[in-house]
This record gives structure tokens, C-alpha cells and sequence, in this order.
């Protein structure tokens, strides 16, 4: 909500600071809200070393943000945090007696603390806002203790957990369904076995290094051009991401479901022999 005459005064006082033999740093979150003429008024304050300037922003700065102030800045692109740390955080919340629940007896079963990290996609806030709302809204036992299960969890966060285990017999059960679904030529199967996948937060990459093996192996020489779609669906994906990815996922899906079949490449393993 700031505007020029608000940037003059940080400058002004960035200029008392300076007198003082030290650097002033001027901190603008959302940057990308400030326009052309905003931003221009901050350009020769940073090029001059007035202020070192700190620039927030949830979109894409090489398009929202003036040319001449990204050529003068280091970019830092903050990645999401990923299940374990978010899970680090929820116990943390749970052991703090100042800022979370450390004076509160309160039992999170493991399963409900996986489902809020994965639910919450790297954001910490939304994981601690359902933590919050799960202890909140809990009724303590006989022994004044809050029990927190995954149903509890799945309440305060709004998503039901999919049964899946990365390390376990789930993940490789519906890799194999996935696969099988594929192979029998069945798309809707395929597609329902990917969506569990993807839902329950496998890796998509993984599930593109499936499918490339998938178009060798069996497609092949029944349809050539399968390997180059998986490729190119890859491709867009790594340069999309998520969610619209879930485009090229289901594409290349499609694609190896409703293709031909041929294992003949695998006549070079019996080749080996």
C-alpha cells in the first residue's frame, strides 16, 4: 500500500543512518505490486549503495519487476519446504510453551503429523493452522491428554489421506497397478492409479521415469513416436511444474494406455545371454 512518498522517507531516513557509517536495508515485501514509477524511484537510491534493497515476491521477478532494478539485484528463488522439515516444525509447535503447545499435553499420532506436512505442500502456516485448530477443538482424556489422530488431522485440514507408503508395499502395489493398467491398455485404470500417485505425493518425475522406461520397454517398435511424446510431456512439465503439469502427466498417460504394444527392445537383454 506504500507509494512514492513513503519510499522518500525510508530513504531519507536510510541517508541519517548513512552519516553514521552504516548500511540501512530497506526491505519491500510483494515488490511486484509497486509500478513502473515506484520501482524507478528506488533505482538510483540502490545503484548509489543508499539502501541495500530487499525484494519479496510470490511472482516471476524477471517479468514483474523493472528490468533495470532486477540487472542491479541477486536473485534467490526460496523453494517450498518439503514433509520431513514441516514435520520439524509441528513438533517444535508442540514442545514450545511460549509460542505453541508445550504447556498442553498433546499426543500427535504419526500418522496425523505425515498427513498435515503433506497436506499443508510445504507451507508451514497451514500446517500449523490445522495443528492449531486439532488442539483447540480436542477434548482431553481421563488423563488430561489430547489425543491427535489422523482422522482429527484430516478434520482440522480438510483432506482425507490416501493410503500410500513411498518405502512400504503401497507404493510399489500402485506402481504396479499403474504399470499393468498401461500395459492392458486400459486408460481410465491408468489414469486412477497416476491420480492416487500424484494425490498422495510421489514424486511426478518418478512417475515420468516409469512411463519413458514403459515406452521402450512396451511400446517400442509399435509405436516409435510414444518415447518422443513421454519426452516432450517431461519437458513441458519440468518447465510448467504444478499443478497445470498434471496436463502432461495425464497426456503422456493416455498416450502408452490407448498406444499399441511391442516388447521386441527387450530382445537385447535376451541378446546378452
Amino acid at each position: 500500500m506504500s507509494g512514492i512518498a513513503d519510499i522518500r522517507k525510508c530513504i531519507e531516513t536510510a541517508k541519517k543512518v548513512e552519516e553514521w557509517q552504516r548500511r540501512a536495508v530497506l526491505f519491500v515485501d510483494e515488490v511486484h505490486r509497486f509500478n513502473k514509477a515506484q520501482q524507478d524511484a528506488l533505482l538510483p537510491h540502490v545503484e548509489n549503495g543508499t539502501v541495500i534493497l530487499i525484494g519479496a515476491t510470490t511472482e516471476n521477478p524477471y517479468f514483474e519487476v523493472n528490468k533495470a532494478l532486477v540487472s542491479r539485484s541477486r536473485i534467490f528463488q526460496l523453494q517450498s519446504l518439503n514433509s520431513t522439515e514441516v514435520e520439524e516444525i509441528i513438533d517444535q509447535a508442540l514442545t514450545d510453551s511460549e509460542r505453541g503447545f508445550g504447556n498442553k499435553q498433546v499426543n500427535l499420532a504419526a500418522e496425523a503429523r505425515r498427513h498435515l506436512a503433506h497436506v499443508a505442500g510445504g507451507d508451514a502456516r497451514a500446517a500449523l493452522n490445522a495443528l492449531e485448530l486439532a488442539v483447540l477443538t480436542s477434548q482431553a482424556d481421563e488423563n488430561g491428554m489430547l489425543q491427535i489422530t489422523l482422522e482429527v488431522a484430516e478434520e482440522s485440514i480438510q483432506q482425507r489421506a490416501v493410503l500410500y507408503d513411498k518405502d512400504g508395499d503401497a507404493h510399489f502395489d500402485t506402481i504396479s497397478a499403474f504399470i499393468k493398467s498401461m500395459r492392458g491398455s486400459d486408460p481410465d485404470a491408468a489414469l486412477f492409479w497416476m491420480a492416487k500417485m500424484v494425490e498422495a505425493g510421489e514424486d511426478p518425475r518418478f512417475i515420468f521415469r516409469r512411463m519413458l522406461i514403459f515406452a521402450g520397454e512396451d511400446v517400442g517398435m509399435a509405436d516409435p513416436q510414444a518415447l518422443g511424446v513421454v519426452s516432450s510431456a517431461a519437458q513441458a512439465f519440468d518447465y510448467v511444474g504444478m499443478p497445470e503439469g498434471r496436463y502432461h502427466l495425464a497426456q503422456a498417460c493416455l498416450y502408452l494406455s490407448t498406444a499399441p504394444k511391442s516388447n521386441s527392445a527387450f530382445a537385447f537383454f535376451d541378446a546378452i545371454l
